[in-house]
């Protein structure tokens, strides 16, 4: 890439918006002019980028003016608030919340899985949900080997998947149960230490949760196949960072763990990690600030009488793969 571009962060402060500027820098992404926005409150205050100070702007409709790509991960009503103001200044917004991600013609793209629907875009690029992006790395080169019908989930999603304020929690509330404190609980319904919570996101008439629906829409989306079947449960988890996801998939075709090991061996962002002999498969600590998604625990699903069905654990960094990394990606592609 020898051009470079005027790049803008929304919500520059914000756990996703910290790392965006940090995978810019780490992975040398061609940065002419780098903005960051934010809310007034955080106006005037700085940010460290190529060992220079930027300071942090209150974003506004005209501060988009003279930008190629705009990063957003500043919440969905914002996004919608300043996406004509995007558009009219002739930049694409490659946005982090869930505001876009179902509109027909808003391209919605993990680039390992779907990188052809970047160019369908109109000045709006989704990034998908982060447990979705995890799911997909890993299940998407599967799908295309064997074809996909039926997908089960249970995630145990980190204390970050809620902002700085969930990883603050889960840590406050750690020290405070181990001094025999009492705990009130801000960034969840329940307490969170020590705790597991089956509830992320708001609960539907069906009494599916909002995010559990996200998977199986953003899932058909980006595969392009609304025939595949998906239900899952999402569970919020005592772990500080990076989701981890139990997935049991049914596929067309007969696959074996073998040829599941070597699809995914050769496969882009994943790391095969399946050794249980020698105790070594996915875990949350060691998919934390990595950039791959890690997958293990790869083995025929012995509820079956055919050989179509597998069983398999994922891991990913959710503030990275699952959201930052995979918006700057996107503008690689770009």
């Amino acid at each position: 890439m020898s051009k470079s571009f005027n790049v803008a962060v929304a919500g520059a402060t914000g756990a996703v918006g910290v790392e965006m500027v940090k995978t810019l820098e780490k992975r040398n992404f061609p940065v002419k002019n780098l903005r960051l926005l934010a809310s007034a409150r955080s106006a005037g205050k700085t940010m460290k980028f190529r060992g220079e100070d930027v300071v942090i702007e209150e974003m506004t409709e005209n501060s988009f003016k003279g930008i190629d790509i705009a990063l957003f991960s500043a919440g969905g009503d914002i996004s919608k608030k300043f996406r004509r103001s995007v558009v009219d200044a002739g930049a694409v917004m490659i946005d982090n919340s869930s505001a876009f991600r179902l509109e027909p013609d808003v391209p919605l793209v993990v680039p390992e899985v779907n990188p052809e629907d970047i160019a369908k875009h109109h000045g709006v690029i989704a990034n998908p949900n982060c447990s979705t992006i995890i799911m997909l790395v890993a299940v998407a080169p599967l799908h295309r080997a064997k074809k996909l019908r039926r997908l089960v989930a249970a995630t145990y999603q980190a204390a970050s998947g809620a902002g700085a304020k969930g990883m603050d929690e889960l840590l406050t509330q750690t020290r405070q149960l181990l001094d025999g404190q009492p705990i009130e609980p801000k960034a969840f319904a329940h307490r969170i230490g020590f705790n597991l919570i089956p509830h992320i996101d708001v609960f539907l008439d069906n009494a599916y949760t909002k995010e559990e629906l996200k998977m199986l829409n953003e899932t058909r989306k980006m595969l392009h196949d609304d025939s595949i079947r998906v239900t899952c449960t999402c569970v919020r988890v005592p772990v500080l960072r990076a989701h981890s996801e139990a997935l049991n998939l049914e596929f067309a075709d007969e696959v074996t763990p073998d040829e599941a090991r070597a699809i995914l061996a050769a496969a882009p962002g994943v790391k095969v990690v399946d050794d249980p002999a020698n105790k070594l498969y996915p875990m949350p600590i060691d998919a934390t600030e990595k950039y791959d998604v890690l997958v293990g625990r790869i083995r025929q699903d012995i509820s079956r009488d055919d050989r179509r069905g597998l069983d398999i654990f994922v891991a990913g960094d959710q503030v990275l793969k699952g959201a930052a990394l995979n918006a700057v990606q996107i503008a690689e592609h770009l």
